[in-house]
């Protein structure tokens, strides 16, 4: 089937006892057993849940994987991935990535024994020099979050598979809709699905998805051990986000260009990260292994003032952490979502404090760019 048919129809069959086309909201801490020893497929929620179940599944055929597994939210699905290494284990990672993950790496997981190097992947050679005997799994985030910076997934791959090490992807700047990191040779692939999967800004989630069945059995086990589950609303809400995802997607994107080229060649502009940009050191790479570019941009203003003159001045555009909803989210990584960054680290990827990250709604982009302009005004 089509990715928009497959958004609307896949693991989401008429419900059997009234033909309702909306999997309900099973609200169940736990189910009846007819008889000891033999239950109707489900027996405790925290283990499974028909209104989870019918999103993991809907999740694992967007991704064309085998397994869907949701979490309570982004980071506590990245962090079971990461439950399948053990102490000693040594991980490649993006040198630029959502603060929130670098956090998890650095102050949490690196405390239970295991080792990061962080490099830019979109240099596969740096990805190759950093991987050594004990390396056993390499993360990669691209586009990044926020300098937007393509990794080139099938070398990676390639790469580490060479290495016997898995490779894990988070995807949620692009969506399934754009780019589908299984299919170019990842073995794991993670999505916050608060952002563009469930689109309307009211749910935070998680979900791990995979195509090996060892890497599905064990992460399953770990949902269950572990306990960090989508309740059955959030499975509701991302189901009914996910059925319009291909028809955001295509606004997104057409709405993402538009608002670029407008940054690009403002005068108060000094520079702007979007791969759709041919002056993008990927836009080449993006071209190949995205199905368009999406509506994440980041630009540089030139310092703390401008950037806060301006994000004081927007009124359409909502100030605001998150991203991927309806609504444009626009945002200042330096202080909110990078915080957690070292500031070297930050100055030295680019992550300044006139950086400002916008992530581009559906609404007419007249009215975008309208705002965005009068913002300038005050710069």
């Amino acid at each position: 089937m089509g990715f928009a048919t497959d958004a609307i129809h896949a693991g989401q069959e008429p419900e059997p006892h009234t033909g309702a086309v909306t999997i309900p909201i099973y609200q169940t801490s736990t189910y009846v057993q007819p008889e000891l020893g033999r239950h109707k497929g489900y027996e405790y929620a925290r283990t499974k849940n028909p209104t989870r179940s019918a999103l993991e599944a809907n999740l694992a055929a967007l991704e064309r994987g085998k397994y869907g597994h949701c979490f309570a939210s982004g980071m506590s699905a990245t962090d079971t991935v990461f439950r399948l290494l053990k102490s000693g284990d040594h991980v490649v990672a993006g040198e630029n990535m959502y603060g929130g993950s670098f956090r998890l790496f650095s102050r949490v997981l690196e405390r239970f024994g295991l080792q990061f190097t962080y490099v830019d992947t979109s240099n596969v050679d740096a990805v190759r020099k950093a991987i050594r005997a004990e390396t056993k799994l390499v993360f990669l985030e691209t586009p990044t979050n926020p300098m937007m910076t393509v990794t080139d997934i099938a070398a990676c791959a390639d790469v580490a598979h060479n290495a016997n090490a898995l490779v894990v992807v988070d995807n949620t700047f692009c969506s399934p809709y754009l780019q589908r990191p299984i299919e170019l040779g990842a073995d794991i692939v993670v999505h916050s699905t608060t952002k563009f999967l469930n689109g309307h800004s009211d749910s935070v989630g998680g979900v791990v998805v995979s195509n090996d069945d060892a890497i599905g059995e064990q992460i399953g086990f770990l949902q269950n051990a572990v306990g960090a589950i989508l309740s059955p609303f959030d499975s509701w809400l991302v189901l009914r986000g996910v059925k319009t995802l291909a028809v955001r997607m295509k606004q997104h994107e057409a709405n993402g260009m538009a608002m670029a080229n407008y940054l690009a060649g403002h005068a108060k502009v000094q520079k702007v990260y979007y791969p759709g940009l041919p002056d993008h050191p990927q836009h080449e790479l993006a071209k190949r292994q995205m199905n368009g570019f999406g509506s994440m941009i980041s630009f540089e203003l030139g310092s703390f003032d401008n950037a806060k003159k301006f994000l004081d001045r927007v009124r359409l555009c909502s100030l605001a952490e998150s991203l991927g909803g309806v609504e444009t989210l626009i945002s200042h990584p330096e202080s909110m979502t990078h915080a957690s960054v070292p500031v070297e680290t930050r100055t030295r990827l680019g992550i300044t404090p006139g950086l400002v990250r916008i992530s581009v709604g559906i609404e007419d982009i007249d009215d975008l760019i309208a705002d965005v302009e009068n913002a300038f005004d005050g710069v």
